[in-house]
């Protein structure tokens, strides 16, 4: 465990966001692996509700001013950290003005998904991605939380295949409760093949939460359920997925997230 680095990429952290299943394990897992003397770096994006004075963020000017191409637009990528008081664990934040700034996180003030949560999803994926690398910081494993991290497995095993940062990292999909709502833009297979991933993306022709989970799995090392609450489809896959999963049960446990990370990865 000692040195082997971690990357835990997250929709939500506590203490930045409320208290929610999702961002309480987004927490914990880094700070457990902490405790053992494994290596971690948290990133997670930066919405426009999160109090950057109170929380004490400042723009890493190394490595912001990066443009990002989605969707055949240049867009600005800011890089913001942060330490979690007491843990000496840093965490990272993506911003841009037209993605992030609003003060919501994915959804509106009347419950409704953002309509360019697809190409926030983008934005988001290679924005980590290309922060990482200008760390030169090679990560062992990269565990994933949420759905809004759905698309890293794909980069990471298409779009950064080649990039020797990347090249021993193993991804974990840690998979949550259907809180996601309607589609995502239908265009979103179309935008990601602007990438050159020239992979059969079938799969998300309708970009729904069980589609985007069910993508996720198909390049992913390992999956964790934080929920008993799946679709069949879901559920059949998981089952018969070739590669190491942790189930509700044991995901419950103290420790039990670790322990597996530990077990098969670490």
């Amino acid at each position: 465990m000692h040195e082997k680095n971690t990357l835990v990429v997250s929709s939500e952290v506590v203490p930045y966001l409320p208290e929610t299943i999702l961002s309480k394990s987004s927490f914990r897992v880094p700070k457990e692996i902490n405790e053992i003397g494994g290596q971690t770096r948290i990133f997670m994006p930066k919405y426009g509700l999160i109090n950057e004075r109170r929380h004490q963020l400042h723009e890493v000017i190394r490595l912001s001013g990066m443009n990002l191409v989605i969707n055949d637009i240049d867009m600005p990528l800011i890089i913001k950290v942060a330490s979690i008081p007491k843990e000496r664990m840093q965490v990272y934040f993506i911003d841009n003005e037209d993605y992030f700034k609003r003060k919501q996180m994915l959804f509106d003030t009347k419950g409704k998904g953002f309509k360019d949560n697809d190409e926030r999803m983008i934005f988001f994926t290679k924005g980590v991605l290309e922060t990482v690398k200008k760390l030169n910081w090679s990560p062992d494993i990269i565990n994933c939380h949420g759905w809004f991290t759905s698309l890293f497995p794909l980069y990471m095993k298409t779009y950064y295949k080649n990039d020797p940062i990347f090249r021993k990292s193993k991804i974990v999909t840690s998979i949550y409760g259907n809180d996601m709502g309607e589609t995502l833009n239908k265009n979103l297979k179309e935008k990601i093949k602007l990438d050159d991933i020239d992979v059969d993306l079938d799969l998300i022709k309708k970009p729904d939460y069980n589609s985007l989970l069910s993508l996720a799995l198909d390049y992913s090392d390992g999956a964790i359920t934080y929920t008993d609450n799946l679709s069949s489809d879901l559920v059949n896959k998981l089952k018969r997925l070739e590669s190491p999963v942790l189930d509700f049960d044991n995901a419950k446990k103290a420790n039990g997230h670790t322990e597996f990370l530990k077990k098969y990865f670490l």
